[in-house]
């Protein structure tokens, strides 16, 4: 495979440090002998998106991160249906035309890798969820939960409409909402004794506590939620799977 044409791919946001997704795909590419490279652009200005297409015309695929996910929405000719219901996106597909023209396709695959992490773990008693936070990745959440057809439900520190707060988790919530799924930053190393105020006391084996984080490997969400038997999961499939989900986008 390495006589094919060279193909380069890479992630744009600011700031860049360490970063999965070019250790995930250098590695990838080095151990299949694909002919290609990952590389970051750290690029201070969302404005700065065409010069480094322009740069690199081996470039076949960008990943988006912080803070350009939603910022890059204009830059896009097509967006994929759930990128646009979330309003961000996190993959481009670049697809050339024969003339030379250059379009872009936004998608999200956060979504993707969600939705195929945790159907799994979906019980006929598991069927509303609780969303808590509603940051970027909360969206993404919640949308997937919507085409497994669970009914997703926000909660925030902060009141507002449609969203509830930690204190409105009231014991018929709770046996409600089966599945809990923290998408906040409480808990990441190295604050790691950081977890969402929710009662934990009121769950319940029929639970599942599914945690983006992934480092810690069992954070204190998930070992208090334990604790009561509920199931538990972390996001390292997750975020393997949207990695998989980018170069299936990039490559179909």
């Amino acid at each position: 495979m390495s006589d094919k044409e060279f193909k380069l791919y890479g992630l744009i946001g600011y700031p860049l440090g360490h970063s999965f997704s070019q250790n995930y795909f250098n590695q990838k590419f080095e151990a299949e002998g694909i002919n290609a490279r990952y590389v970051n652009f750290e690029i201070p200005d969302i404005g700065d998106l065409m010069e480094v297409v322009s740069e690199n015309p081996d470039l076949n695929g960008l990943n988006v991160t912080i803070p350009y996910k939603e910022q890059i929405l204009p830059y896009m000719d097509e967006i994929d249906p759930d990128a646009a219901k979330i309003g961000a996106i996190n993959v481009i597909k670049f697809i050339r035309g024969k003339n030379g023209d250059l379009k872009f396709k936004g998608y999200n695959s956060d979504i993707i890798g969600f939705s195929d992490s945790i159907s799994q773990l979906i019980t006929p008693a598991r069927t509303k969820a609780l969303v808590l936070g509603t940051g970027g990745a909360a969206k993404a959440i919640y949308q997937g939960l919507i085409n497994l057809g669970i009914t997703p439900q926000y909660v925030s520190r902060t009141a507002r409409k449609g969203v509830l707060t930690y204190a409105d988790l009231t014991p018929e919530i709770m046996d409600e909402h089966k599945i809990i799924v923290n998408t906040t930053p409480l808990g990441m190393y190295p604050h790691v004794e950081e977890c969402p105020d929710i009662p934990y006391h009121m769950l319940t084996p029929e639970h599942l506590c599914y945690d983006l984080l992934y480092n810690p490997d069992i954070t204190l969400f998930m070992k208090k939620a334990a604790e009561y038997g509920a199931e538990t999961k972390n996001g390292l499939e997750m975020l393997l799977l949207q990695a998989f989900a980018a170069w299936n986008i990039w490559n179909e």
